[in-house]
This record gives structure tokens, C-alpha cells and sequence, in this order.
């Protein structure tokens, strides 16, 4: 005997527009049937929360499944799979222009399809908020549940057994180390490592190359320091690990679409006191008091 509950969606074309949207939304536990052989033309992720059981893969090899574990189902490709009695699961059929650059970044694996997981107690919250949301007289159904998608996308990346919730050591250390003037090669040697093996390292971390992983966090702090300081822009430059301001200006020009100085313009949130990049308490946040306060 097994229990199950399910409901599937059909949003609009403007819906899927926004990049992602949710096709259907299950939860199903017990001794559940055997699924397959079959074809899909979307993706499905299952997320194993309880259990055991196998799956077949294409060349006809059966896999061991052990709870907690995702299968993702990717479109064209055969899957087959079959629970143990105490299988527990549930499932998000989705699709979108947006599963090319998932896939593209790693948080889909099309050439994976199961997936140890550390901890499937955020993906599987995620999950029941869908359930909540796919209800018929939610007039946010499509949205709702399609941005959850996104959601259960990056809680299914940071709950793989393999990765670190947080970033490994080596995505620290260049976040550490992201203001210093140095090279991709003289990063990776800091690490004993190649450039090639760095870049492998990254790319499976972050889904970006060690480059526009540096640039990221470079840039996004010259942001925070044009915006919150009077500092010029050849300090800016300087201080995020650009010692020729021209060169700064260009590739921030490029990459934001707006040189640095016009970005001030329109972004300056200059305050009294000394700026800080420490993060403030949620719970406590900073009071700036104006000139007309006691």
C-alpha cells in the first residue's frame, strides 16, 4: 500500500517567459510502483527523503539508491527506477528557457542522474511550499510556484553529499584573497594546484570560471564603495586589486553597462561615519541618525 498526492499545472505562455515554471508537484510515500521504462520531454527532480531502491540508467546499469539522494529526470532520456517499502519522495516537474543556463552552471546535471545529498531537509521544505502553492484558487499559482523552482534549484545544489554547503576551501581562499593583484596561475599555485585544476575546481564549486568568479566579488565591492564612500576612482580601483584606474574603468564600463563615475551618480548612499563591509545584524540594524535627531 502507499500513499500519494499530486497536482500538475499548465502555465501560460508569459509564464514561461519569466524563465522557469513548475509542470507538477508530488508527494508519495510507501510501497510505491515502479516507474518506467519512460520518456520525459521536461525535467523532474525526485528527492528520495526516506528509504532505498534503483535506478536503471540508460546502458542498462542499476544504480543503489539510499535515502536522502535526488534523481534528476532530464528530457529524452529513458529512466527507470523502483522503490523499496519504505521509500518516501517528492517530485517537481519543471521546465524553462532558464534549465539551459542551470544545467551550464551545475546546479542540473543531465549526465547524473542520482545524486547523494547531505541534507534534504531545506529541498524538501521547498517542496511542501510548492504543494501549499498549488492549490487552485492561489491567483499566484504560476508565479509562486515557479520562483520556488529557482528556490529548490539552489537548495538541491547546497544539499549535495559532495560539495560543502558553503563553498569549499578553495572558493574561500580566492574570496579571501579576491582584492591582492594576482593572476590566475599565481591563485592556483597558492593552492599547490594548476591553473587547469584550479578552473576545474572552481567551475565545479561555483559554475564559473576562477576569472569571473574574482571579477564578481572585485566588482560587486567597487559597487559598495562608489555608492557608500567619496573615495576616487582610482582608489576604488586600487582597493579592489586594480593598480591602472583606465583598466578598471573600461572592464567595470563593460561589465555593469555604466562607467563608475555615472554609477555613483545614480547609486551614491554616502552616510556620516566610517563605511564598514561588515555585515549588519538583521535583527539589530544600524540607525543613522540625521541632523534633526536628538
Amino acid at each position: 500500500m502507499y500513499r500519494t498526492w499530486m497536482r500538475y499545472l499548465t502555465p501560460g505562455p508569459a509564464h514561461h517567459r519569466l524563465g522557469l515554471v513548475c509542470l507538477g508537484v508530488g508527494l508519495q510515500h510507501g510501497r510505491l510502483p515502479t516507474v518506467g521504462p519512460r520518456t520525459l520531454d521536461h525535467h523532474v527532480a525526485v528527492l528520495i527523503t526516506a528509504g532505498s531502491g534503483w535506478f536503471q540508467d540508460t546502458h542498462g546499469h542499476r544504480h543503489t539508491v539510499t535515502a536522502p539522494a535526488l534523481l534528476w529526470l532530464t528530457p529524452g532520456v529513458p529512466h527507470h527506477y523502483g522503490p523499496d517499502p519504505a521509500w518516501d519522495e517528492c517530485f517537481v516537474d519543471f521546465t524553462g528557457p532558464a534549465t539551459a543556463t542551470y544545467t551550464e552552471l551545475g546546479y542540473i546535471e543531465p549526465g547524473r542522474s542520482v545524486v547523494p545529498l547531505a541534507d534534504a531537509g531545506a529541498a524538501r521544505a521547498t517542496v511542501t511550499r510548492i504543494a501549499r502553492a498549488a492549490r487552485r484558487d492561489n491567483p499566484l499559482l504560476d508565479v509562486e510556484t515557479g520562483a520556488a523552482v529557482h528556490e529548490l534549484l539552489v537548495a538541491l545544489r547546497r544539499a549535495r553529499a559532495d560539495l560543502t554547503p558553503d563553498g569549499d576551501e578553495v572558493l574561500q581562499a580566492l574570496a579571501r584573497d579576491a582584492f591582492q593583484p594576482l593572476t590566475v596561475a599565481e591563485h592556483a599555485a597558492r593552492h599547490g594546484m594548476t591553473p587547469a585544476e584550479l578552473r576545474t575546481a572552481v567551475r565545479r564549486a561555483a559554475g564559473s570560471s576562477p576569472k569571473d568568479y574574482l571579477l564578481g566579488i572585485r566588482l560587486g565591492h567597487a559597487k559598495e564603495l562608489l555608492a557608500a564612500t567619496d573615495l576616487p576612482v582610482a582608489a576604488v580601483a586600487r582597493r579592489v586589486g586594480y593598480d591602472d584606474p583606465a583598466y578598471f574603468s573600461r572592464l567595470f564600463t563593460r561589465r555593469v553597462g555604466t562607467a563608475p563615475v555615472r554609477f555613483r551618480e545614480q547609486q551614491a548612499r554616502t552616510a556620516p561615519g566610517e563605511w564598514s563591509d561588515r555585515m549588519p545584524d538583521p535583527d539589530d540594524p544600524p540607525i543613522i541618525e540625521g541632523p534633526h535627531a536628538p
